[in-house]
């Protein structure tokens, strides 16, 4: 018998065929009910990046639609045909149907999966014990006794002041590295994150950009790490995990010379940043799905 293999990639997926348009929903039903539901039925062909419910536009009917968004194409598609013409969690049919049109620029964007989406999917399909991470120490850089294994790569000797400008720069590197032990894979990651202020702030500010800073980097890293994982999902239900060579992948301890090709991210785009649901970018053709 043959093995079919689906590919997933730790990015935010844009395919038109790795989304679902879902209608009909009654609009008696609360919007709080109707979000739970379609999490728990289509979570059960696949693990979901976005579901989100919406209101009917004021000049169609009274109702809802939904938005479902899988990682994996052939999920999606065996979502579609298991609950289309399905009443599910209520009494009339739901029409479902693939995303027909998106954005040609949006679609051709990558963009990497945040922290936090990254380890949901790794516990999805690898369980808890299936993967583990691990904060590695860069000894060419000395480390202060403040960042034990996130290194402060400030410019200053002292945590990087400088007296004449009054001006104060902090930068935090992080080097991680990722393991797939029933997979004898690993891979790693670098992140850094940094931020200049023109005016001196007070010890008690210094402190929590620093810490905030120090997170930034290893979240990075962690984001950095995981670009370089695929998922096999196989149709037996195995699960393989494949880790891409990446020519400036971080060599391991001992050989580690010189400067690290990162990503350099500023305080600025870090504070307040969070994962968009992209919604905003998403075009569907509702007259094709009637």
């Amino acid at each position: 018998m043959d093995i079919e293999a689906d590919v997933i990639e730790f990015k935010v997926p844009t395919e038109n065929n790795k989304t679902l348009f879902i209608w009909d929903i009654l609009p008696t039903l609360p919007e709080a009910f109707i979000y739970e539901s379609i999490c728990g039925i289509f979570s059960g062909f696949g693990a979901l990046y976005l579901v989100k419910v919406c209101p009917n536009a004021a000049v169609a009917e009274p109702g809802f639609y939904a938005i479902v968004k899988y990682y994996s194409s052939a999920q999606a598609s065996k979502a579609q045909r298991a609950t289309d013409g399905k009443s599910l969690f209520q009494e009339s049919p739901l029409k479902v149907r693939l995303c027909t049109r998106q954005n040609p620029a949006f679609s051709s964007e990558v963009r990497p999966l945040s922290n936090s989406k990254c380890q949901e999917l790794a516990n999805r399909y690898l369980g808890f014990n299936g993967w583990s991470s691990r904060i590695i120490t860069r000894n060419a850089v000395p480390v202060l006794p403040c960042c034990v294994k996130l290194q402060d790569l400030s410019g200053g000797d002292d945590g990087c002041s400088d007296t004449e400008t009054q001006a104060l720069a902090l930068k935090f590197g992080c080097i991680v590295e990722l393991a797939f032990p029933p997979h004898r894979s690993t891979c790693r990651g670098v992140g850094v994150a940094g931020e200049s202020f023109q005016n001196l702030p007070d010890h008690l500010e210094v402190c929590l950009k620093r810490g905030k800073l120090k997170k930034w980097a290893k979240d990075k890293a962690m984001v950095d790490a995981f670009r370089n994982v695929l998922l096999v999902l196989l149709s037996n239900g195995k699960v393989a995990v494949e880790c891409r060579f990446d020519p400036d992948q971080v060599l391991p301890d001992e050989d580690l010379k010189g400067l690290l090709k990162v990503n350099d991210v500023t305080w600025s785009g870090c504070e307040g940043a969070g994962e968009d649901d992209l919604l905003s970018e998403l075009s569907l053709d509702v007259s094709c799905l009637s």
